[in-house]
């Protein structure tokens, strides 16, 4: 070992004792931050498919390889990462002595050949991420709007840096004859040796260059734990292991929401106590260690950002800056939590005077911070922010760690609506028809079956018949909203036709109570679901057919929490299935092209895309509109929303409505009383009534099959 190589290694052990120390500190920082959080014992059940999930969503890229050529270069990158870091433990070996390299493995062929093309298509992918983010910084509303512009450059740099050391290191090893793998294995490191001078020292100082580069990243994220961007490589892993619903192959939080919990518990609204028990989150130290975990893991990439039909209309939500808000919020807070501060469930203080007297004044002033408020009062999240949200799910599909926006969101809605009182106050309406009238709208239970009226056929009723496979479930919309009646009647002389054994519950039906859920009033919802659970298995239901989605998931995905177990399918899922069986045939081809916009929660949150596209591909030419399916835009009705008026911004259904009518279809088609009423305003606030007609793809196929409806 010469001078060069005992001075190199000095230095490197010290950068390297620095790095570390720093980096343990920032770890268990980061843990206790995390450890704040409420139980969450439903997290860690399963823990094959768990494990399974997490390797197959990382190793395979599931999530970023829908976005094409970023994903696979994001892949390359991550491989690179993880690779290379052997060749990062390497320099250590070359510091001390250019000849060696790592035990064992080091001087195996395969290896230099392995690392030597990460390396080479590492580089490419981390090139073209560099470029990709920059274009997409120069349009209008960037997905990278709002982050942390600085985290990500250094990042990029680093990854460059290392890389190019990487290929130095090999070159000097060749320059001067060190080097171990032959010509075909590493044409790149061969090449670049050939013109680099014969020194014998080089490999040594630059394997100390990539040492500092490398330790300088850890120093930086250690000093930065909130770096989403740098933290995410570690914290990802944990993030998908965790998340809510392992067996699901898209966003764990989509469908069914989170249930309202307390200290790890579902809420019993018939013992739980305000002052001891917790309804909806007041206090970022509220949300579970899972939803710590999620605002710590969150890459600020702005997937979430560029899919939102909030953030896409001009509205100030943004999923990503709500959830690195309250990230920022959860760690500047922390000192003051973890010295014993914190407000109790009544709003008093827990820590004594004494305890407030020497914590950090910046810490305390944070915790005082209301959760939600305005600018002025200093709120982390502003209300027009937590109410610009539809519940489309689009951000929880796209998020590659599987961080669940919406649970967070409805979490904190909840403690508004149940605690504060505090909802937009056109939506009090909706609430109070929910309570007294059993459906949104306020219309009298006794003409739940009034769209019935003037139909050629008897529709059955339960408890008229015992003898009815489906029960069809119609919804509030379906039968008191008059353009959802259309569908409802269509649906139910299909299933005459196709002589479907089905029976309505009429007046025995209620609100399955998704908006009062999704507005944050689990107690409404609560109310309204145990009816219906009840109701249903008095009928003895095994199967169910609705025509709105929102009823749909509710039925089919939440009310298993409360002990209800049934089929549910969606109405173009039976449809598909009876013209398929040829019980219903089409034998009129419907004029002009259809455009079919695919519900949110049909579609992304319980992935029925294929069915409405069978029934519509039967009757008519199909176009679709360039976000489809998993990436259809919102009409901007869920989330309660269809009960709220949207004074901020572009309307959500405008938007995807002029998406529509630039396909030039004479028919846009629906699956979804609420996507109906949203699209068919759209269209005709456009003026394009006399040329364009909404339907629902109900009432397409029954046109199919008679001359005129």
């Amino acid at each position: 070992m010469g001078t060069a190589q005992i001075i190199a290694s000095v230095l490197a052990a010290a950068v390297t004792v620095v790095a570390v120390v720093l980096a343990v500190r920032a770890v268990l920082q980061m843990t206790s931050v995390i450890r704040l959080g409420k139980p969450d014992p439903a997290r860690t059940t399963d823990k094959g498919t768990r494990t399974r999930t997490m390797l197959v969503e990382i190793a395979g890229h599931t999530r970023m390889l829908k976005w094409g050529a970023v994903g696979a270069a994001h892949w390359f990158v991550m491989v690179a990462f993880v690779v290379l870091s052997l060749l990062v433990l390497e320099a250590y070996f070359e510091v001390a002595d250019p000849d060696r390299g790592l035990p064992i493995i080091g001087h195996w062929t395969v290896f230099g050949l392995v690392t030597e093309w990460i390396g080479v298509l590492g580089m490419v992918g981390i090139l073209y991420l560099i470029y990709r983010r920059q274009a997409d910084r120069a349009k209008k509303r960037s997905r990278f709007t709002g982050s942390a512009m600085w985290q990500g450059y250094f990042v990029e740099a680093i990854i460059v840096a290392v890389l190019v050391c990487g290929f130095l290191i090999r070159g000097f090893k060749v320059a001067t004859g060190h080097f171990e793998y032959p010509v075909w294995a590493a044409p790149v490191s061969h090449a670049i040796g050939a013109a680099l001078p014969n020194w014998e020292n080089g490999a040594t100082w630059v394997a100390l260059v990539k040492i500092y580069i490398s330790m300088a990243w850890l120093i930086t994220i250690a000093l930065n734990v909130t770096m989403g961007v740098a933290w995410h490589r570690f914290l990802a892993f944990f993030n998908i292991f965790f998340k809510r619903a392992p067996e699901k192959p898209a966003g764990s939080g989509l469908g069914a929401l989170r249930p309202m919990m307390s200290e790890g518990k579902p809420l019993d609204f018939e013992e739980a106590d305000p002052e001891k028990d917790q309804f909806g989150v007041a206090q970022v130290e509220q949300f579970t260690w899972k939803g710590l975990l999620d605002f710590s893991t969150c890459t600020e990439c702005g997937r979430c950002q560029s899919q939102c039909p909030a953030w896409n209309t001009a509205k100030p939500l943004s999923p990503k800056l709500l959830i690195t808000s309250l990230r920022d919020h959860a760690y500047a807070k922390a000192p003051y939590l973890l010295a014993g501060g914190g407000k109790d469930l009544t709003g008093e203080e827990k820590a004594t005077e004494a305890q407030l007297a020497h914590m950090d004044v910046l810490a305390l002033a944070e915790g005082n911070r209301p959760l939600i408020g305005t600018e002025d009062e200093q709120g982390v999240i502003d209300p027009d922010v937590l109410w610009s949200c539809t519940t489309c799910g689009a951000c929880v599909e796209q998020c590659p760690v599987d961080i669940e926006h919406v649970d967070h969101i409805v979490d904190m809605r909840r403690y508004q609506v149940l605690i504060e009182s505090s909802f937009p106050a056109e939506a009090g309406v909706m609430l109070r028809n929910l309570e007294n009238k059993g459906n949104p709208w306020g219309a009298p239970q006794n003409t739940r079956e009034d769209w019935t009226k003037g139909l050629d056929f008897e529709v059955p009723r339960v408890g008229e018949t015992e003898d009815f496979d489906y029960l069809f479930w119609v919804g509030c919309a379906g039968a008191f909203e008059d353009r959802a009646k259309k569908t409802t009647r269509a649906v139910a002389t299909l299933l005459h036709e196709a002589g479907v054994n089905y029976a309505i519950l009429g007046e025995g039906e209620t609100c399955t109570g998704d908006p009062a859920r999704r507005i944050g009033n689990e107690f409404v919802f609560q109310m309204l679901a145990q009816q219906n659970v009840e109701t249903l298995q008095e009928a003895n239901v095994k199967k169910i057919v609705a025509t709105c989605p929102h009823c749909f998931n509710t039925l089919g995905n939440e009310y298993e929490q409360l002990g209800l177990k049934v089929e549910v399918v969606h109405h173009t899922q039976l449809l598909a299935h009876l013209v398929k069986e040829g019980k219903l045939t089409p034998v009129q081809p419907i004029e002009g092209d259809v455009t079919y916009h695919d519900p949110c929660y049909l579609g992304r949150h319980n992935r029925v895309f294929d069915a409405p596209r069978e029934v519509l591909g039967a009757a008519a030419d199909v176009i679709e509109m360039p976000r489809t399916k998993e990436r259809s835009f919102c009409c901007g009705a869920g989330g309660a929303r269809m009960w709220m008026e949207e004074k901020i911004g572009k309307r959500i259904n405008v938007e995807r409505t002029e998406e529509a009518l630039a396909t030039g279809a004479k028919t846009i088609a629906v699956g979804c009383p609420f996507c109906y009423t949203m699209i068919g305003d759209g269209v005709t606030g456009k003026g394009e009534q006399e040329n364009v007609e909404v339907v629902d793809v109900a009432t397409v196929l029954l046109r199919s099959l008679k001359q005129e409806v």
